[in-house]
């Protein structure tokens, strides 16, 4: 293990210079080792202990809707106990589908259920397009945007479609996809997600 250096301080000149009457010590201990330090999270102003979130390990799986015809359409997540996706301190989301019927399918993501607050705000518009005036990469705009919305995105029969969509749904609290069946027939749709920071 490395012996600390010290330096002078400052406002010791004068003590190191052989005044003894100096009230300071004139010299400061540097560490001279490498520690490593593990951030967990931090203390709010109020005092409260807030936990750093980190990336999903897996997916979580909504209950499979079955049988959505042509033209119609489900909001996911859709699990009793979990009917939205909270993105506070996530950026990126992968979404998946596993469709029953390949061909098209659009895509828009929504305001939540209205069971649900939106922080403190209630009620919300539920499935109400969410709206952003911030893109990837700082392209910002002026005036409000939809958030996602893929009018027309072709899925494979019998496999997970995976997506990733990046920073233009992070910090939602209130969030829900509506998919509508455009692939010319009746599907049964299982969908998925993973929150990343």
């Amino acid at each position: 293990m490395a012996k600390d250096r010290t330096g002078y301080a400052p406002w010791s000149l004068t003590r190191e210079a052989g005044v003894q009457s100096a009230t300071v010590d004139g010299t400061i201990a540097v560490p001279q080792n490498i520690q490593p330090v593990l951030s967990t999270g931090f203390v709010d102003y109020k005092g409260n202990w807030k936990g750093t979130v980190s990336s999903d390990e897996t997916f979580f799986i909504s209950d499979k809707a079955e049988g959505i015809a042509n033209g119609g359409e489900v909001l996911f997540p859709n699990t009793a106990d979990r009917d939205f996706i909270d993105m506070t301190g996530y950026t990126d989301l992968l979404i998946a589908m596993l469709p029953s019927n390949g061909g098209n399918v659009a895509t828009t993501a929504v305001m939540g259920p209205d069971s649900h607050s939106y922080a403190n705000l209630s009620p919300v518009n539920p499935a109400s397009t969410l709206m952003t005036n911030g893109y990837p990469q700082g392209a910002y705009h002026s005036d409000f945007e939809e958030a996602f919305n893929d009018g027309a995105q072709s899925l494979t029969a019998n496999v997970w479609n995976i997506f990733l969509i990046t920073e233009v749904l992070k910090s939602q609290k209130l969030l829900q996809f509506k998919i509508v069946n455009n692939s010319g027939g009746a599907s049964d749709i299982d969908f998925a997600y993973l929150r990343m920071v």
